[in-house]
């Protein structure tokens, strides 16, 4: 019997930007089109260093007003890096008309069979809809990854089971995001040095080339235009003893790449281009043979 699953993210966290300057305030910072975010819509996006490097990622959906709220656009960065992001989306504040608050919600992943008929979206990357007084979209990257939804804790199991959803397992999640080649925030990528197009910000729709400036925006585009990128976050497959994530990967004897979050018999890594095109080389972790398993999204430079 097909089933649909959900998985409470208790690594990750809310913040709920509103205000009448919300989207302006927001188009200047994160790498994505805001003012495609509606009821309808949500979108992938990151907030960079001013030199291009990455500081957060996280979906943005839109929070309908309700009694006594104001209509808000709803951010899921880390739960141990939300302080933080808060503190600098902060400085920017200005004399906008916006507010920044950390929201007591989950942020809850649904993956399974049945999607379609358990939420009401199509399989369509970014569909969105309000949902158990929350609101609930398509992952903006892959549609096949699944469901994530922002919603009120409060007897959040019951709800969820009564809309036929049973109870997930991370590993599970896990499994399927990696052999999507879907990155996991500061598991996957290391903050202050990746580059968005390492991470596949370009192919999954995490940055948007015809908004105006945002921060970061010159090295991003400087990068993508004369093409400057020496590494990817890619899945591979593992065979042999388990490496701990952060394990180096070499081939032929020579560092060549780091894991990084693993489930599965999976793991993502950062690997340098020149490794993934020499097929005739072989790829380990220390005793743990590895092989790429690339997604049909990946689009990688001719060798």
């Amino acid at each position: 019997m097909s089933q649909s699953h959900y998985l409470v993210l208790e690594d990750r966290a809310l913040i709920a930007v509103s205000g009448e300057d919300r989207v302006s305030f927001l188009q200047g910072l994160v790498s994505n089109d805001v003012t495609k975010v509606s009821a309808g819509r949500a979108i992938w996006s990151a907030f960079l260093t001013p030199q291009g490097k990455f500081l957060h990622e996280f979906f943005i959906a839109s929070r309908a007003a309700g009694d006594g709220e104001e209509a808000a656009l709803l951010l899921s960065p880390e739960r141990e890096r939300r302080d933080a992001f808060l503190k600098r989306l902060s400085l920017f504040k200005l004399r906008a008309k916006v507010s920044l608050e950390p929201l007591d919600w989950a942020v809850v992943a649904l993956y399974g069979d049945d999607l379609e008929e358990a939420t009401g979206l199509p399989a369509e990357a970014g569909a969105a809809k309000s949902w158990l007084d929350g609101c609930v979209f398509r992952d903006p990257r892959q549609a096949d990854l699944g469901c994530f939804a922002f919603l009120p804790s409060e007897g959040l199991a019951a709800r969820l089971e009564a809309e036929g959803f049973a109870p997930g397992k991370r590993e599970a999640f896990d499994a399927r995001r990696i052999a999507l080649g879907l990155p996991d925030g500061s598991r996957d990528l290391e903050v202050e040095k990746t580059i968005l197009l390492e991470a596949g910000f370009d192919e999954l729709g995490g940055v948007d080339w015809k908004k105006g400036c945002y921060m970061g925006q010159e090295l991003t585009a400087r990068t993508k235009y004369r093409g400057l990128v020496k590494r990817r976050i890619v899945p591979l497959r593992m065979e042999g003893p388990m490496p701990a994530e952060g394990a180096a990967i070499t081939l032929d004897g020579k560092e060549v790449g780091v894991l990084r979050s693993r489930a599965g018999g999976l793991a993502l890594a950062e690997l340098r281009l020149a490794a993934l095109h020499n097929a005739d080389g072989q790829l380990m972790s220390g005793d743990c043979r590895l092989t790429p398993a690339l997604p049909a999204w990946l689009k990688l430079p001719a060798s």
